[in-house]
């Protein structure tokens, strides 16, 4: 089956934008440099370039499995490119998949024969997560010893497979999890949090798999593949403890306005009422095999590739973009002044950044960290008209918007005062949708199938 490759579908509308042709070119490569991005994250094109069946046996990377000694081959897991994962472990596999069952967002389900794609809300969680979570857990239970279970793990999966601890309803998770998207906690800490309220994250999946036999295959959204924090490492040996979830709670001023019955949890772990998250010495681990199939460095690997390949000066910080949106905004805008003169002269530069930020809600307005980002670039940008900045996540989905993030250039500001627009009064009022959408430059994708966290590029041409 041929892909069809994720584009912006507003791309020429974008380009338009540009008010001479040098920067509707310099737009032009900026919005293919970000298709490029994608098409490297697919998950199936990923997952086939490491896994093949031949002959019965199973080779994944350096692991063998031979398909012949397992009595059921069953598939597992939740994010946001499992419906791609989903089809391509059934076209890989074949007959050997027995059953499986995999939650996805809303809107993004793709054909599949065996497993079934069960639909579900994100980044807050619902009934319908928790009840193809709850259908996840009795099929990992009914996996023996000689049985295969296949897990696919992608960003995302943390909201898409809730299960919470007993005593702790839905409605306190959702208010939970609202809280928290609020605070500018680190994904890594809201997935702390997260595992300690759940039964299902924070390996308690992979306590549940064994005596199987279970291979976990990753799509990573998180800044240096820690595999406990991805989707809150329902198969990973957790090394967080109820203490540090009280503590990241405490550290956003959050203890005393999330719901008591979370709290009660939460002291009870810590007065070890309540048994732990699977720690790293549990057996439970020894027949777990994981392997990270892409992530954010695979995105801007093929982003900082294209941009070479039209003869700019390139310069890749993969893994770099981290903290208040506003502020790596600022960054970029300096790296691309200071960047764009080279000993006096200017130059064709293309740089690539990727990672995650976190926005801190203060007011009222409607954005996503992306096109924050690329608000806070435009304020503090002071080159020519000739530089272009683009920041959009993989998803194809910034924060609770229909964009997948926004484009600016060196006219940005001077054509929003022209249309009565104060950038200044947005950005505080976190409202940078309503910024980008008056002026036509939300970048526009569509849910992709894909999560490899966000992806920045700058271009800045010579004339």
């Amino acid at each position: 089956m041929v892909e069809r490759m994720i584009r912006v579908i507003n791309r020429k509308k974008l380009i338009e934008n540009g008010e001479t042709p040098v920067i509707r070119r310099g737009r032009k490569i900026a919005l293919q440099c970000l298709e490029q991005a994608v098409k490297a994250a697919e998950p199936k094109r990923l997952i086939k370039a490491k896994m093949k069946v031949e002959n019965d046996q199973l080779q994944v990377e350096t692991l063998t499995f031979d398909l012949r000694k397992f009595k059921h081959v069953y598939v597992v897991g939740g994010g946001k490119a499992g419906s791609k994962m989903a089809q391509a472990i059934e076209e890989i596999l074949g007959k050997h998949v027995t059953a499986g069952i995999v939650n996805i967002p809303y809107g993004t389900s793709q054909k599949t024969k065996v497993i079934e794609l069960n639909e579900a809300s994100h980044p807050v969680p619902d009934k319908a997560g928790v009840a193809g979570t709850f259908r996840i857990m009795t099929l990992a239970e009914q996996a023996k010893e000689d049985d295969l279970v296949i897990c696919l793990i992608s960003g995302g999966g943390s909201s898409l497979m809730p299960f919470p601890r007993e005593g702790i309803s839905l409605e306190d998770k959702q208010a939970l999890t609202m809280a928290l998207l609020k605070s500018g906690a680190e994904i890594t800490e809201i997935n702390t949090v997260r595992k300690h309220i759940s039964s299902f994250k924070g390996g308690w999946l992979a306590k549940k798999v064994y005596p199987a036999t279970l291979l976990n295959l990753v799509l990573s959204d998180v800044m240096g593949d820690p595999l406990d924090s991805i989707a809150s490492g329902p198969t990973i040996p957790d090394k967080s403890t109820f203490s540090d979830t009280r503590k990241i709670l405490e550290k956003y001023c959050l203890w005393m306005k999330i719901p008591v019955s979370i709290r009660k949890v939460i002291s009870e772990g810590e007065s070890c009422l309540l048994e732990e998250t699977p720690k790293p010495n549990d057996f439970v681990f020894e027949k777990v095999h994981n392997l990270v199939i892409g992530n954010n460095r695979t995105a801007c690997q093929a982003a900082i590739d294209f941009l070479g390949s039209k003869g700019l000066n390139t310069l890749m910080l993969a893994d770099m973009m981290a903290g208040e949106a506003k502020e790596v905004g600022k960054a970029l805008a300096r790296l691309a002044n200071e960047g764009f003169i080279c000993n006096g002269t200017s130059v064709s530069l293309g740089v690539v950044a990727g990672g995650e930020t976190t926005v801190t809600v203060q007011g009222n307005g409607v954005g996503g960290r992306n096109q924050e980002l690329a608000l806070s670039a435009a304020l503090n940008l002071k080159v020519s008209e000739e530089c272009v900045i683009a920041s959009f996540s993989t998803d194809g989905v910034d924060g609770p918007t229909d964009a997948a993030g926004a484009i600016i250039d060196g006219s940005t500001l001077r054509r929003a005062r022209q249309l009565g627009l104060e950038p200044e009064k947005y950005i505080a009022n976190n409202d940078s949708y309503s910024f980008f959408s008056k002026l036509g430059d939300l970048i526009l994708t569509k849910a992709t199938g894909t999560n490899v966290n966000d992806v920045s590029v700058i271009v800045a041409l010579k004339d």
